[in-house]
């Protein structure tokens, strides 16, 4: 049986966690936010108002351009000109 994990360290490890997924779909630049919305039910820009909202609880305003550079890395322009192509799904 495992031990349970210290709500001290739950957050420690959500954290990590969020970080590797950020670098994942960071790395991934081929895998398109429709996909992921088709796929998953959530994308690049959904994760970057999730942080906006969670900073903003938390006492920091951050901008949507902001939020979305801590996710993409880049600025979002820049990420749309050099990554978006369209969603690689056959939609019927």
């Amino acid at each position: 049986m495992s031990n349970p994990i210290p709500e001290s360290n739950r957050t420690e490890i959500e954290a990590a966690a969020f970080r590797r997924l950020v670098k994942h779909l960071r790395e991934h630049t081929e895998v398109q936010n429709i996909d992921l919305m088709n796929l998953a039910g959530f994308c690049r820009n959904c994760l970057s108002k999730w942080y906006r909202a969670e900073a903003e609880q938390q006492g920091f305003e951050i901008s949507d351009p902001q939020a979305r550079e801590e996710i993409y890395g880049m600025p979002y322009d820049e990420w749309k000109t050099r990554y978006q192509t369209g969603a690689k799904q056959d939609h019927k």
